[in-house]
C-alpha cells in the first residue's frame, strides 16, 4: 500500500513509519513480546491533527496544517521536536515519534516519545509570519505531559515565542513547557551542540570497541547545525590530526582528500549559504559524499539517504547516524554484509534530547548548571547507553540497531507492564 501525501506517493520501502514498524518487528524476534504489548507499541497512543490560520504580512490569512503525535508515554511525559517543513507528512511524524520513544528509553531518561510537524515553507516566510505561526502552535502544545523542542527549520527563538504564548495564556512563567530555548530565558548550557556531541561520544566508543586508531578521515552528509558541530567536535574530542574530507548541504557538495578546515568551511557557509565554492575543494555530486573513501561517515541530513541502490558503494568503516532514519532496512542489510559498523540514529543522536531533559530538570529546580557539568553528565549518559547496546549486540549476536531496539523497547514494555497497561 502506498502513501499519498503532499510530497507525492511513497512506497512501503520509503515510508518512514513503515520502516520504523519493520525495525520494531525485527527486534521482537529477540524480545518475544506478547501480542498485546506488541500491538500497543506498533501504533501511536494518540494523534492531534490541526489547522492553523495565520495572518500574513500582505493582510491575507493562510491556513496551515499541523500534526502532533504522542507515541508512548509509559516511561514519562512525551518529548519531541516540532518541525516546520513544506513536505511534512503524518507518517514522517509518526516514525519520528516512535524513534523518539526508543531514543529516550535507550539513554534511560524518564520520558516518552512524541513529535510535531507543520506543513509550511519557513524560508519563504517573514519573521513576523513565523512568529504568528509559532504562537498558534504554542496554544495547542507545551503541557507538562508533552514537552516539545526545536527540530527541522525551528530554533530557540521559535521555542521562545511558543513558551511565551503558553505563559501568557496561563498567567505565569512556564519555561519548562518547551526546551531548546535561548539561554536568556530558561535554556541550558550545552544544548546547541548536544546532538553532535552525543554522536561524537558514540563514535569515540565505537572506535575503541573496534580497535580503530590512527589518522582518521570523516565525511559529513548534511552540513547544517548538527553537521557543523560534528565537524569541529570530531577533531576537538577525538584528535586534531583527523581530517574532514567531504561535506554536503542542500545546494551541493565538496571533496578534498587532504582535508577541509571545519572552522573555515563553517565561516564560508555562513558567508555564502553553502559549502559550494570553498577554496581548495573539488565540487562533487551531493550523493557522492556517502561514497567517498573515509573511515567514518556521518549522515546528518534528512531520512532515507542510504538505500538499497547506494549502500553497497559506502566505503566507511563506521556510520554514525546523526539524522533520523537515514538508512532503510534494505541498506542496513547491505551494510551488515559489508561489515560496516552502524551506530543507529536513536542512539547516535540522543544527545539532543538528553540535554533537553537536563533543561527540563533545571527549569523545574530553578538551578542552572555550568557548561562543564552539562558536558560531564551528557558524556556519562551517552557512554553508558552505547556500552549497554554494545553488550546487548554481542550477547544476541546482532547489529547495533537491533540491539538498541532490544534495550529500548524492553524498557518501555516493562514500564507498560508494571503500570498495568498490558
Amino acid at each position: 500500500m502506498t502513501q499519498a501525501t503532499a510530497e507525492g506517493v511513497k512506497t512501503p520501502e520509503e515510508n518512514p513509519f513503515e520502516i520504523a514498524r519493520r525495525q520494531l518487528l525485527a527486534a521482537n524476534a529477540y524480545l518475544g513480546l506478547d501480542d498485546a504489548t506488541l500491538a500497543v507499541l506498533m501504533e501511536p497512543l494518540r494523534e492531534l491533527h490541526v489547522t492553523l490560520p495565520v495572518r500574513m504580512d500582505d493582510g491575507s490569512t493562510k491556513v496551515f496544517k499541523g500534526f502532533r503525535v504522542q507515541y508512548n508515554d509509559a516511561r514519562g511525559p512525551t518529548k519531541g521536536g516540532i518541525r516546520f517543513h513544506p513536505e511534512e507528512t503524518i507518517d514522517t511524524v509518526r516514525a519520528l515519534a516512535a524513534w523518539m520513544t526508543w531514543k529516550t528509553a535507550v539513554v534511560d531518561i524518564p520520558l516518552g516519545g512524541g513529535k510535531g510537524g507543520v506543513i509550511c515553507d519557513p524560508k519563504s516566510m517573514s519573521t513576523g509570519e513565523l512568529e504568528r505561526l509559532s504562537r498558534q502552535v504554542g496554544r495547542i502544545l507545551g503541557l507538562e505531559k508533552d514537552v516539545p523542542a526545536p527540530d527541522v527549520y525551528t530554533n530557540p527563538q521559535i521555542m521562545a515565542w511558543m513558551t511565551d504564548e503558553i505563559s501568557w495564556h496561563r498567567g505565569y512563567n512556564a519555561p519548562g513547557t518547551f526546551t531548546g530555548k535561548p539561554l536568556a530565558w530558561g535554556g541550558s548550557q550545552g544544548r546547541g551542540d548536544a546532538t553532535a556531541r552525543g554522536g561524537v561520544i558514540c563514535i569515540r566508543e565505537a572506535l575503541t570497541a573496534l580497535g580503530i586508531t590512527g589518522h582518521l578521515r570523516y565525511a559529513i552528509q548534511g552540513f547544517g547545525n548538527a553537521g557543523q558541530f560534528a565537524a569541529t567536535l570530531f577533531r576537538e574530542m577525538l584528535g586534531c590530526d583527523h581530517v574532514l574530507v567531504a561535506a554536503s548541504d542542500s545546494r551541493g557538495a565538496i571533496h578534498c582528500p587532504d582535508g577541509l578546515d571545519p572552522a573555515a568551511l563553517i565561516a564560508h557557509k555562513e558567508a555564502t549559504g553553502s559549502v559550494v565554492g570553498f577554496a581548495g575543494a573539488e565540487a562533487i555530486d551531493p550523493a557522492a559524499v556517502l561514497e567517498v573513501e573515509a573511515d567514518v561517515l556521518i549522515p546528518a541530513a534528512l531520512e532515507g539517504a542510504l538505500r538499497a541502490d547506494n549502500a553497497d558503494r559506502v566505503r566507511a568503516r563506521v556510520v554514525c547516524e546523526l539524522a533520523n532514519g537515514p538508512t532503510t532496512p534494505e541498506a542496513d542489510a547491505i551494510l551488515r554484509q559489508k561489515g560496516v559498523f552502524v551506530i543507529p540514529d536513536f542512539l547516535a543522536n540522543a544527545g539532543g534530547v538528553t540535554v533537553s531533559y537536563f533543561e527540563q530538570v533545571q527549569n523545574g529546580t530553578q538551578y542552572y548548571w555550568d557548561l562543564e557539568e552539562v558536558h560531564e553528565k551528557l558524556d556519562h549518559k551517552m557512554t553508558a547507553a552505547f556500552r549497554e547496546v554494545r553488550r546487548t549486540a554481542i550477547r544476541h549476536e546482532v547489529d547495533m540497531r537491533t540491539a538498541a531496539y532490544v534495550v529500548a523497547v524492553r524498557r518501555v514494555a516493562d514500564a507498560m507492564k508494571v503500570r498495568g497497561w498490558v
